[in-house]
């Protein structure tokens, strides 16, 4: 035993200099296993799981340079699943439980498309009837179909009103599919739905996002000088918005490999191309 130890001990000096690499991965570790958990972590247990970090900080400087690294392996798990929690917690806002019809107020502070094609405004500061603010959604995302709701262009930073159906975000269709709860509370989205009657402006742009607005201007510019599809994929590329891409276009874009354009990392190379 003592001699595997010491094999162990010699592997693991022959690699001091080299093990940097490793502190993304002790971290992203850690990130896994906070979401591999089947309950929410109290406070309390998240304050445990850093004082077991520290405790194992202070064992790295005792165990010396052959098994140092790995107790600030150790430590770096436990800091990636606290920073898991953190995170978690620092998006939370109430969801609905139920099913909502009637008005719904907000500020316009997303534009994009749905998978039915449909134009969709994620709203904040968001006002519901008969519902205290404790309990409202810190934001919501409807689609607007419809003749009219499907064609009107909300404005980047609007205050508008309109009569919505909201639902809670769904979660996995399947075991092991996208679950779209999750994703949808880390973009602290607490009801989605969709509305057939077109939004009602109450205020202009407040001006106080201005990217989006100018990204939105920009957009609008690259479709009314560049109309079609083309404009559409255009504004895509320069501004990530795609809310002018109909479903097709998005469609044969996936099936020739070409979807990463509309990416970030796309982003890039459409510019430089």
């Amino acid at each position: 035993m003592s001699a595997l130890w010491g094999h162990l001990a010699t592997a693991l000096l022959v690699q001091r200099g080299h093990l940097f690499g490793w502190t993304p991965v002790c971290v992203g570790l850690g990130i896994g296993l906070f979401f591999s958990l089947r309950f929410e972590p109290s406070v309390m247990a998240l304050s445990g799981v850093a004082m077991a970090g520290l405790l194992a900080l202070i064992a790295a400087r005792l165990a010396g340079a052959a098994f140092g690294p790995v107790f600030i392996g150790m430590a770096l798990v436990a800091a990636g699943v606290v920073l898991g929690g953190w995170r978690a917690q620092s998006v939370s806002g109430p969801v609905l439980g139920w099913h909502y019809y009637g008005p719904v107020e907000g500020r316009v502070v997303n534009i994009d498309r749905s998978g039915s094609d449909a134009v969709r405004v994620t709203l904040d500061q968001v006002v519901l009837r008969d519902m205290r603010p404790g309990r409202t959604p810190t934001r919501v995302r409807i689609s607007l179909h419809g003749k009219e709701g499907g064609t009107t262009a909300p404005r980047a930073g609007a205050r508008v009103m309109t009569t919505a159906h909201l639902s809670p975000p769904s979660g996995p269709t399947e075991p092991g599919g996208f679950d779209f709860q999750r994703h949808a509370w880390f973009l602290k989205i607490g009801g989605v739905g969709y509305t057939r009657v077109p939004l009602m402006a109450l205020e202009p742009p407040d001006g106080k996002r201005p990217l989006f607005a100018i990204r939105m201007w920009l957009s609008e510019r690259v479709q009314t000088n560049l109309p079609g599809e083309a404009g559409a994929f255009a504004a895509a590329i320069m501004t990530g918005d795609r809310s002018g891409m109909g479903q097709e276009t998005i469609e044969a874009l996936r099936v020739s490999n070409l979807a990463h354009l509309l990416a970030i990392s796309g982003l890039h190379m459409g510019l430089l191309a």
